[in-house]
């Protein structure tokens, strides 16, 4: 064999090659090709902030690995990348780089962009996509005038989450332990105007639809139907002494309704200034809406407030025994669950039983748990579990179940009530206040009110002559040239609105525009979106379980029901991917803990680091960040490089696999097989690329020792070549520019990208002999090499022939004798 003294693995050298013949061959376009099984695989995009940082490495290779690996596979791979370009960080970055959010992005989008490329990520760059750009949100405002025509969005006032910080209203979901998602800043309430997604009208389809998700994580689904959380319940008026209206409530037992002994209502609810203005009660009451309403907001998740109320002075009568109950305003009752108002039943609910006691409240029990004789002068704490009716009129001695039922049946009978299902699910607020956004394309008119846009007259058009105002205010609220405008209806003079779009629209359906990201005759092509939809596999971070998930599955279902899909989900299988950890927290400035990915790549080259962000861990764990981790990835990659450049004479020989292998070529061969199909399972089935790189790795020692120099008879030629090229396909998806370039000098002429992957043979990975373990009594005594394949007497008859084994046994009487298939004997004296 040929040897070489120095061996230098120029990594900078050989990845800028492969980098730039990609790029200009356009190695990765496709299209669709009805012959081939298409498979779509999408990352996240990112947010152009600038710089990647490890999160991003981590994620993209993943994704990146899984695309050259069903490429290699013969599946035509749509694997796209684009930028969640609008937003408040770029509108928050260029104030204070005293620039336009628009400059600041795309000079980003150019950086990142070639960041990208050094990592050698397999995109179709020709689908590249902006979401600020007008030839994207352009469509984006289609959408909303035709949910609008179909009164799927609508406008309101209503009480909204406020970020003084980032001058904006936040979504409910984007509010995190009381604080802004986005600056970390507490939040306050204030009300407004502004439009809403109807996403509640999609509840029961969005929870249903989530039973179909199987390649979704389990963790990430039960966020997801909490989020939504349905309730199967009754709804009751119970009529307001003194006035003509009534007050509503949900709940979801019935069967305690003779027990409520007061009645506690939202701090927000509107019967609360109703039932206290002009009245004795009116400032406590205000005084205490203002405090909780601020203490609501603050609120961390998981915290629970000290239970506090203020009585109104107003009574409610309980419609099945006519009593009056007192009705609070209280902190611990949700004005986004139900109706806002619930009957507070303090024997049979913790909260209720807590409050009463705290306000001396009568407390009435009417649910007996079985074989127990509940007194609520003697109880602790509520009985909350089910049991049979006392003190309940006619449904005494019924069992609470069919209680349920039956209370709720007579509520239905006489008018006051009926069986109804809530959902903790609220509509989806859309507008804000910031410039960097796609404008809502509705028109104010004094005379025909609110109109949309005439369509032919899309993209309303975000100015970008404008000013920004070091506060965060939006310059449209006051650029004449902007809002100014004439009614399409009548003509006449009006007010364009001047509110954005949340930056979650344009992230709801980015994924079926990459399909067709050129199309101008409409926002998707149908012959597209049928052909690459649904996403095969996306991933990101969990952190977006409830947010843009449940956004997207939503946004696909209205776009389905506005014809331009023809799918339910958008996204059939879902990895979410650890975070990067150093130093036992996650990298961020603050802690003083980030790793620059580009001085990884210029110290190691991006296959280094790739393969290490791989290796470290699990995709689904968090990595715990080693130098030593990236260095031993660098070694390994050289480990290889040597023994390919040392062996390159033989190796471009392409020698023939022989029929007939040595004892060292067998052994070769076999390992071969065996790493074939242990990584195929691991990439395939599990997305376990450490072990799929472990058995490489293996395969690469057993490479090494057998064809060290201390061996007098090395495998055959063709069983060396064969191990080599394996090596190099199976880590092509991983390590892409070390992996062509050694394949392509060992003589291949199609490049590995293009070369499908390895298919193992059964007969070959089969072990000629395996190792059984002999227990006797349940002790490891000695092991047994045996042929493959033998049969279960002869295992036992070379056991007890064993001279080890009968050390043991002798003089013994043997009771019985255990053979585990390929495993061990275990025999019993």
């Amino acid at each position: 064999m040929a040897t070489v003294d120095t061996v230098h693995y120029d990594f900078a050298t050989i990845e800028t090659k492969w980098q730039q013949k990609w790029l200009q061959e356009n190695t990765f376009k496709v299209s669709e090709d009805p012959s081939k099984k298409k498979y779509y695989l999408l990352e996240m995009f990112p947010y152009p902030s600038g710089r990647i940082h490890m999160g991003h490495v981590r994620n993209y290779t993943i994704g990146d690995v899984v695309a050259r690996f069903k490429r290699m596979q013969g599946y035509n791979v749509l694997h796209p990348m684009g930028w969640d370009a609008f937003g408040l960080p770029a509108e928050n970055a260029a104030i204070k780089n005293a620039t336009h959010p628009a400059k600041w992005t795309y000079e980003n989008i150019d950086y990142m962009r070639g960041q990208l490329q050094q990592m050698g990520l397999s995109y179709d760059w020709d689908r590249e996509l902006a979401t600020c750009n007008e030839d994207y949100y352009r469509w984006e405002q289609l959408f909303f005038i035709e949910l609008y025509e179909k009164g799927l969005i609508y406008p309101k006032v209503t009480i909204v989450n406020w970020c003084e910080t980032c001058n904006t209203v936040l979504a409910r979901e984007q509010v995190i332990d009381g604080c802004c998602w986005r600056c970390d800043q507490g939040v306050i309430p204030r009300e407004m105007n502004g439009w809403f997604f109807k996403i509640t009208d999609y509840a029961e389809e969005l929870l249903a639809e989530c039973d179909n998700l199987k390649g979704w994580p389990d963790k990430v689904l039960t966020m997801q139907r909490n989020w939504i959380g349905k309730s199967v319940g009754a709804q009751v008026d119970f009529a307001i002494e003194g006035r003509d209206d009534v007050l509503s409530i949900f709940t979801t037992r019935p069967d305690t309704i003779h027990g409520a002994t007061f009645m506690s209502i939202a701090p927000e609810h509107a019967l609360v200034a109703q039932l206290t203005q002009g009245t004795e009660h009116e400032a406590a009451v205000v005084d205490f809406v203002k405090r909780t309403t601020i203490a609501k907001q603050r609120q961390k998740a998981g915290e629970e407030l000290d239970k506090e109320g203020v009585f109104t002075g107003a009574y409610a009568i309980n419609p099945y025994t006519g009593d009056r109950l007192p009705i609070y305003t209280a902190n611990f009752v949700l004005m986004e669950y139900g109706t806002g108002a619930v009957m507070a039943v303090p024997a049979h609910d913790q909260r209720d039983f807590e409050f009463a006691r705290k306000y001396n409240i009568p407390i009435k029990v009417v649910i007996q748990p079985e074989g127990e004789g509940l007194d609520s002068a003697d109880m602790e704490q509520a009985y909350e579990g089910l049991g049979s009716l006392v003190h309940s009129a006619d449904f005494s001695g019924m069992a609470s179940n069919e209680a349920k039922k039956a209370i709720t049946a007579k509520a239905e009978e006489e008018g006051f009530g009926k069986q109804q299902v809530t959902y903790r699910l609220r509509d989806w607020g859309v507008s804000r206040q910031r410039y960097w956004g796609t404008p809502i394309p509705m028109i104010h008119c004094p005379k025909c009110g609110v109109q949309p846009v005439a369509k032919e007259d899309l993209p309303v058009t975000l100015p970008r002559d404008v000013t920004i105002d070091p506060s965060g205010k939006s310059p449209l609220h006051t650029l004449e040239s902007y809002y100014k405008t004439s009614c399409p209806t009548c003509g006449n003079e009006a007010r364009r609105e001047t509110d954005t779009m949340d930056t979650f629209v344009e992230y709801s359906w980015y994924f079926a525009r990459y399909t067709c990201p050129d199309y101008t005759d409409g926002p998707l092509k149908k012959e597209a979106v049928d052909y690459w939809l649904p996403v095969d596999q996306y991933i990101g971070g969990v952190e977006h379980a409830i947010l843009h998930l449940l956004y997207s599955r939503f946004f696909t279902k209205i776009l389905r029901d506005l014809g331009y899909l023809n799918i339910n989900e958008p996204f059939a299988n879902l990895l979410t991917q650890g975070m990067v950890i150093k130093d036992g927290f996650k990298m961020s400035k603050s802690k003083g803990n980030v790793v620059d990915p580009a001085g990884l790549i210029a110290d190691y080259g991006a296959d280094t680091v790739r393969l290490f962000s791989l290796f470290a861990a699990p995709p689904e764990k968090d990595l715990e960040w080693s130098d030593k981790g990236v260095d031993g990835a660098y070694r390994f990659l050289k480990r290889i490089y040597r023994f390919i450049t040392r062996n390159m004479e033989l190796l471009q020989k392409t020698p023939p696999l022989p029929t007939k292998l040595s004892k060292s070529g067998q052994a070769l061969h076999r390992k071969t097989h065996q790493t074939i199909a242990k990584v195929s399972q691991d990439i395939n089935d599990k997305f376990h690329f450490n072990t799929a790189i472990s058995a490489i790795m293996e395969l690469n020692n057993t490479l090494s020792s057998l064809t060290s120099g201390d061996k007098t008879a090395p495998p055959e030629d063709g069983a060396i070549k064969e191990a080599v090229d394996t090596i190099l396909q199976l880590l092509a998806p991983m390590v892409p520019h070390f992996t062509e370039e050694l394949w392509q000098r060992i003589g291949h002429q199609e490049e590995l990208t293009m070369t499908p992957w390895p298919s193992f043979d059964t007969d070959a990975a089969r072990e000629d002999e395996i190792t059984l373990v002999v227990q006797i009594n349940g002790k490891v005594r000695i092991r047994l090499q045996v042929a493959t394949g033998i049969d279960e007497e002869t295992i036992k008859e070379m056991a007890m022939a064993d001279e080890r084994v009968q050390k043991f046994i002798e003089g013994k009487a043997i009771r019985k004798i255990i053979v585990v298939k390929n495993k061990l004997i275990s025999i019993v004296i």
